[in-house]
This record gives C-alpha cells, sequence and structure tokens, in this order.
C-alpha cells in the first residue's frame, strides 16, 4: 500500500483512511454530507495526489496523443486542457483522462490512480514515433480545491487573477510561496475550483497556506467518498464503474469526447457504432420512492425481467433522492421512460432523466 505524501496530515486531521487504487486514502473527515455540502456551498480541498501524471514531449508529442485519444489534441492552444478518453483495440476504454498542452511540444497527461501501470504500457505500446515519455506519478501531487468560494478564498495565494482563467484552462506560476505551480481550472464536482499540481516536496507548504488562506471561507479537508457523491450529482463517469474496457465511449454518452475528423485507435469501429446507434446506453435515473441505488444491484422491466445493472447509485446530498447511473437496451434510454431498480426484494421505480441531476 502506498502513502500519500500528507497521508499524516489527513490522519491528524481525524480522517479515515481506507485502501484506494493501491493508496492509502482518506475517505472522510466530519461525514460525506457535510463534506459534500461545503464543496456545493463554500470551499473544500480534497488530496488526490494518488493520481497519476504521465508528461508526453517532442516533436512526435502531438501525434501520439492524436492516436491513442478520442479527442482532438490539436485544437489545445498553450494554457488549455481538455478531457479525452484512450480507446482500446475493441470498443472499448483503457481510461479516462485530460490533456493539457503545457508548451509548444509538451503534453500533461493526468490518469486515474488505478490504471496508471496499464495507461502508461498501453500509450508506450503505441509510441512507434518516438515521441519522449515521462512517468512523473511518483513525484507529482495533486490538490483539488473545489467550491463557488474557491476564487475569492485563494486569490491573495497567488499573483495571477485566478477568476481570469477560463474553465479547462490552466496557467504555470506563482502559488503559496512556491513559483511553477500549475493552477488548473478543472475538477470533478461541478462546483468550480481549481486543481493544483506541485511537487512532493512542496505540497506540505502549499496544503498549509490553502487552509490559512481560506480559514475565513468555511474551508474544510474533503474525502473521496464526498468527491464520489459531488461527481455523480453532475453524472461524471467513474472508471470501472460506469466505463471500463467493456464499455464504448459512444453508448457511454462519451460522444462529445470522440472526434471522428482524425484516426485514433478503433477509430473506424467506433464511428460505424455512432452512424448505426449503440445497442445500449448509459442512462440516468432517479427513484421515485425512498432507497438508495448501489453499484451492482440490477435494474428490471415493469414485469421484473432484468435489463441492466446500476453502475453508480448513492442518495444525494443535495437532492434528498436516490440517484444512479446504468447501461439499459436503447428501448428504455428515453428520458421520461419508468424503469425499476431491484433493491433488495423491492422493485423500486425509477424515472430516467437528463443530466447533470444537480442543477446548481
Amino acid at each position: 500500500m502506498k502513502n500519500i505524501p500528507l497521508s499524516k496530515t489527513h490522519i491528524a486531521l481525524g480522517a479515515k483512511m481506507v485502501p484506494f487504487a493501491g493508496f492509502n486514502m482518506p475517505v472522510q473527515y466530519e461525514g460525506v454530507n457535510v463534506e459534500h455540502e461545503t464543496v456545493r456551498n463554500a470551499v473544500g480541498v480534497f488530496d488526490v495526489s494518488h493520481m497519476g501524471e504521465f508528461l508526453i514531449e517532442g516533436e512526435h508529442a502531438l501525434e501520439l496523443i492524436q492516436q491513442v485519444t478520442s479527442n482532438d489534441a490539436s485544437k489545445l492552444t498553450i494554457g488549455k486542457a481538455q478531457y479525452s478518453c484512450l480507446p482500446n483495440d475493441t470498443g472499448g476504454i483503457v481510461d479516462d483522462l485530460i490533456v493539457y498542452r503545457i508548451k509548444e511540444t509538451t503534453y500533461l497527461l493526468v490518469v486515474n490512480a488505478s490504471n496508471i501501470e496499464k495507461d502508461w504500457q498501453w500509450i508506450q505500446s503505441k509510441n512507434k514515433v518516438g515521441a519522449t515519455m515521462r512517468n512523473l506519478s511518483d513525484t507529482y501531487s495533486l490538490l483539488a480545491i473545489q467550491g463557488p468560494k474557491a476564487i475569492e478564498a485563494m486569490q491573495s495565494l497567488t499573483s495571477h487573477d485566478l477568476s481570469a482563467i477560463p474553465f479547462y484552462g490552466f496557467i504555470v506560476g506563482d502559488f503559496a510561496g512556491i513559483e511553477h505551480v500549475i493552477i488548473s481550472a478543472t475538477g470533478y464536482t461541478g462546483s468550480g475550483g481549481f486543481e493544483i499540481y506541485c511537487k512532493n516536496s512542496e505540497v506540505k507548504q502549499i496544503w498549509d497556506k490553502v487552509f490559512e488562506a481560506g480559514a475565513g471561507y468555511g474551508i474544510k479537508p474533503i474525502g473521496l467518498a464526498a468527491r464520489d457523491t459531488l461527481r455523480l450529482e453532475m453524472g461524471y463517469c467513474l472508471y470501472g464503474n460506469d466505463i471500463d474496457d467493456n464499455t464504448s465511449p459512444i453508448e457511454a454518452g462519451l460522444g462529445w469526447i470522440t472526434k471522428f475528423t482524425k484516426k485514433f485507435t478503433n477509430s473506424e469501429a467506433l464511428e460505424k457504432e455512432k452512424q448505426n446507434g449503440p445497442t445500449r446506453k448509459l442512462i440516468a435515473f432517479e427513484l421515485n420512492e425512498r432507497g438508495i441505488p448501489r453499484h451492482g444491484y440490477d435494474i428490471v422491466d415493469a414485469n421484473g425481467t432484468k435489463i441492466g445493472e446500476v453502475t453508480s447509485g448513492t442518495m444525494a446530498p443535495s437532492l434528498n433522492k436516490g440517484i444512479g447511473l446504468g447501461y439499459v437496451p436503447m428501448a428504455f434510454a428515453e428520458v421520461g421512460s419508468t424503469v425499476f431498480i431491484q433493491i433488495r426484494k423491492n422493485a423500486i421505480p425509477a424515472t430516467v432523466v437528463k443530466l447533470p441531476f444537480y442543477k446548481g
């Protein structure tokens, strides 16, 4: 089990630590609902230093990225990031990731912690063009400072105007007394804020100064459990639950990051799938009665016949109702349709809805 650089800090703050993707991670501090509401209404800090970071450099860097990712990275200018995925050869997804254009021929790829080794080997296997690859995952930390008060609370820590950084834009600048920090207007909560990339040796200073600066804004440390409820209220996919090696980006509703203006791994098969329409689709549903849908619960039709499974589900703290995602045949995927979630002996009716669940 790997420890992230600030694990002792989290333990001292009373965090409940759990194994996650091979790392000892803080899952909660005060409790999921309190932490969730802190991010929705004020500002909270997640330590997500378990995430992976790869640097792809050189004159063929873009060529390699275009080959392995579904989105069109040629559209990225310096200071811009984009959400994308790594398609596999059989119609599924190796991982989802964010691509940053740092310099003219330097890109940063941020991947899921559980897939660091898998992604590295996958990209390396496709690197026939001689792009320079460096795995920085063990040397970099990542803090997600999220919530509507993030800009105001953090502005004193940098000479840059945080309100001027557009969504999915970033700068490399000073932050909390450290030079050359990546300040990125990204995050997986739907409540605004930033992600801060720094070296492991710098993260303690940044963490301490962030909490000093945010003291008057109700800042709190937030665990992975609230990160999950926050992302689910937005309908953001979680790798290993809602997308994996056997789900296509088309059926997962990720057609918007799958650009057929270029060739990429398995693009011809995915383009056919888009043209013909997938046979199943990832739906979002809200329970019509009390109940909590959980990962793995059956989705059934009116006759009780299984038509799918819940991939992610929770009691949404901001909505006070059971919500979830899951794959069903196209006949059941229309917004407004009724499906049923099998919770123990009861088939609870649920309505298929349009994302996001949380409108903010």
